[in-house]
């Protein structure tokens, strides 16, 4: 079998097929008392993550979404409200909810005020984490919009020339329709997202030099300094020799957006999914093309600037489109299954027994698929 894989696949994965793994997140989240149709919709962001090779914010955090509802750090119920409105706009408070439940109804009613306004921008406030934030871009995206998606996190983040943890990882997506697939930015603000560095960490690897630095503010490769009082560092890496201030200026921005818009907070003060009041906000925006140009004329310049993009002189055999890597990288899953890491999968029934729903099965080395 010819697979395209975006991520670091090896023997010590093993493949599930989407629809066996979505299941069983769905069983567990409503074992533990959350409704069926919001435990779907985060099974489809977790499980979107891992379609696509965001094997960061894929099913290994459902572990640390269980520790939430357990804690009480997540809303199971949450009486999502409009805090203000007008014909473009909202405020919603989410109510200490699961933050990919909060985030959908956001987005759609983004992308419903886009509908008749020409432009939809909901912030949200008192929300928990959101997954991945190019799932609410793609929402839009799916409609013949331009999708926007930002939030604020726990702080991971050193600001450039500072060695304290203080800013979020605060993700920025943008979705835009095209002749074809979807142009997806979906980025952090920093060097990488954690989740990146937890994957190195229960893989026993170094991470690579130039992602996070000690307590000390020394650039290192040991993830455990990092993890005890080390942080990331902003897109762009150390200092401003290469752009460190700029990542550091985007996520104050979406500190900005989300956090100071919403009447809720910023990075500094955002806690994790497993605290009460973690105090996570998220900014949405819906832009109905239609208002501006013809929708087939905007899929058919993007599809042309793209074909543009692709065929420039290069030094490498291609040139990749954001989000391109993530679709290809869905075909291979769906079709020879979602590659989860052995222990990985052990976290996950351990989950299981614990609830008490069936184990997931391991299916076929990756090594061999």
């Amino acid at each position: 079998m010819r697979v395209f894989e975006k991520g670091y696949i090896d023997e010590n994965y093993v493949r599930i097929p989407k629809d066996e793994l979505f299941s069983f997140v769905v069983k567990v989240l409503m074992k533990l008392g959350v409704p069926k149709e919001d435990s779907e919709i985060v099974a489809d962001n977790l499980i979107m993550a891992d379609l696509r090779g965001i094997e960061s914010h894929g099913v290994q955090r459902l572990e640390r979404y269980v520790d939430g509802i357990l804690s009480g750090g997540i809303n199971l119920r949450p009486k999502v409200r409009i805090v203000r409105e007008g014909s473009s706009y909202a405020l919603l408070d989410g109510d200490e909810g699961f933050g990919q439940v909060v985030g959908y109804r956001a987005m759609r009613l983004a992308i419903e005020k886009a509908k008749e306004s020409g432009v939809g921008v909901v912030v949200v406030r008192n929300s928990n984490h959101y997954g991945i934030a190019g799932y609410y871009a793609l929402m839009a995206a799916e409609v013949g919009m331009i999708g926007i998606s930002m939030t604020n996190s726990r702080p991971l983040v050193a600001p450039t020339g500072g060695i304290e943890r203080f800013l979020g990882t605060n993700p920025i997506a943008l979705a835009a329709p095209t002749k074809d697939k979807p142009f997806l930015l979906d980025m952090a603000t920093s060097v990488v997202p954690i989740g990146k560095l937890e994957v190195y960490r229960r893989k026993g690897k170094p991470i690579p030099e130039g992602w996070a630095i000690d307590s000390e503010g020394n650039i290192t490769t040991d993830v455990e300094k990092v993890f005890n009082g080390g942080a990331l560092l902003p897109l762009g890496g150390f200092g401003e020799l290469f752009g460190g201030h700029k990542g550091y200026g985007l996520s104050v921005m979406v500190d900005i957006l989300a956090g100071i818009l919403s009447g809720g907070t910023w990075s500094r003060h955002v806690k994790n999914t497993s605290e009460k009041h973690s105090e996570v906000d998220h900014f949405f925006m819906a832009i109905n093309i239609e208002a501006f140009v013809p929708l087939e004329e905007f899929k058919e310049k993007m599809s042309r600037m793209i074909k543009e993009l692709k065929s420039s002189k290069r030094r490498v055999d291609r040139i990749w489109i954001h989000g391109e890597k993530g679709f290809l990288t869905m075909e291979t899953r769906l079709k020879a299954g979602i590659p989860v890491y052995r222990k990985v999968l052990e976290e996950l029934n351990q989950i299981a027994e614990s609830v008490g729903v069936e184990k997931l099965r391991a299916g076929e080395s990756c090594e061999r698929a």
